[in-house]
């Protein structure tokens, strides 16, 4: 039993719970039910997600008119983003410890025409698994060379481009012995804050991922698949990093899963 006197869940348990959902899945696409890109905002195997999802609907901010919201939110422009904010390996002094990798790909929307000029930011640990933040307390090395954030601007072509550490698992609490596969957080920001979207880059053939009930509440297989990255040897660079390529469609039958909410 737990101090809270919950009795304390394994990762067999969890198991369980993501196989009964995923089986009531796939009996609802027998009797045709359309596809379901997006999880549910209260998913049980993912804890936290059951205790903070709305319950309520709603509340329009500012009168229900996006602008008057914009105006008291920050304004981004090409100016605001430097040459080597999307090269998280330059950003101090010292070279960041960990396996160097080039992600790359192209934000597009539904009919697959490129998004230019939007800003898309990353954050992520380090190689050993643990983020620069002061709510990360797991006993993992800090390093003092490896921020984890970047950010850039898609290009003409929608294309965005970033040189980073291959980020580590790590460790969280929604169960015992539970692990985060490798992975990139990404933010788009459109062309205003309210316009938000937030998502998770995978990396190929993670063990992990059977385990994770973040990535397994992404019920649909290929839904599921479309957060995993690619290995693209025409993106490493010799002797320096490895290439991952990994495209965003931001709606249509093949859209990227975006967390609810953001």
């Amino acid at each position: 039993m737990s101090v809270s006197n919950r009795p304390v869940l394994t990762q067999a348990d969890i198991d369980t719970e993501i196989a009964e959902r995923r089986s009531a899945y796939e009996k609802a696409l027998a009797n045709g039910a359309p596809p379901s890109v997006h999880p549910p905002r209260d998913y049980p195997p993912y804890r936290s997600s059951v205790l903070r999802h709305p319950k309520q609907p709603l509340v329009a901010v500012g009168g229900g008119d996006p602008e008057v919201v914009e105006l008291h939110t920050p304004v981004f422009g090409p100016a605001d983003v430097t040459e080597i904010d999307n090269d998280l390996t330059r950003q101090h002094k010292g070279e960041p410890l960990g396996e160097r990798i080039t992600v790359s790909g192209r934000l597009l929307d539904s009919a697959g025409r490129p998004v230019r000029g939007q800003l898309i930011e990353i954050w992520q640990a380090n190689a050993a698994g643990r983020y620069a933040h002061h709510r990360d307390q797991h006993p993992a090395p800090l390093d003092p060379n490896f921020t984890g954030v970047g950010r850039v601007l898609t290009g003409d072509d929608g294309s965005y481009h970033f040189t980073t550490i291959k980020p580590g698992p790590y460790p969280w609490r929604n169960h015992l012995n539970a692990w985060r596969p490798a992975h990139i957080h990404f933010s788009l920001f459109g062309t205003a804050f309210t316009q938000r979207l937030v998502t998770q880059m995978y990396f190929p053939g993670d063990p992990l991922f059977p385990y994770d009930p973040i990535l397994q509440s992404v019920t649909d297989d290929k839904a599921r698949e479309r957060l995993v990255s690619t290995y693209d040897h025409s993106l490493s660079q010799p002797e320096f990093s490895l290439g991952y390529r990994w495209d965003i469609v931001l709606d249509g039958p093949s859209a990227t899963w975006i967390e609810e909410g953001r």
